[in-house]
């Protein structure tokens, strides 16, 4: 192993394990000031509907720290009885960011579901490259998700530059 990586290895460890013991919990996810994920969109839409729709204040839900809305109470206690298969990937962040050790916005209207999994993209350009190795993309994104998951973007630059 070059000197190099294992350097990068190691800060990326102990940044995690700072990060873990900073935090009653190790939490992830894309939201805003207001802790609102998807930028209030729907997640359980994306599933049952088939398109990203917005959600409510009327109707929500915490998860991993954020708040997400529904457009409706059903689509809500979906989503509470399993939030795991609802949510996206990544915590909401780009799932090509991803690919590429970063953590990047979302548009919730550049999305796709593979294997029951939503994913969600910077745009509709970048989704437009995921689209073109979908599996390849997921293979590497689950590589990389387990090393930046824990990290702000400003460590992650750091460990990655």
């Amino acid at each position: 192993m070059r000197l190099s990586s294992l350097i990068k290895t190691t800060f990326a460890s102990s940044a995690l394990l700072v990060s873990s013991m900073s935090f009653a919990a190790n939490i992830e996810v894309n939201a805003n000031d207001n802790d609102l994920a998807i930028k209030g969109y729907d997640s359980v839409s994306y599933f049952t509907k088939g398109a990203p729709t917005k959600g409510s204040k009327e109707f929500t839900a915490a998860y991993n720290g954020a708040v997400y809305q529904f457009s409706s109470a059903e689509n809500r206690d979906l989503f509470k009885t399993e939030p795991s298969k609802y949510a996206p990937q990544y915590g909401g962040f780009c799932a090509f960011g991803v690919t590429m050790n970063r953590k990047f916005d979302t548009d919730p209207t550049a999305w796709h579901i593979r294997d029951g999994k939503l994913y969600l993209n910077l745009n509709k350009d970048v989704q437009k490259k995921w689209a073109t190795d979908i599996p390849g993309y997921i293979e590497t994104a689950q590589a990389q998700w387990g090393d930046i998951k824990g990290l702000t973007e400003e460590q992650i630059e750091k460990v990655y530059e």
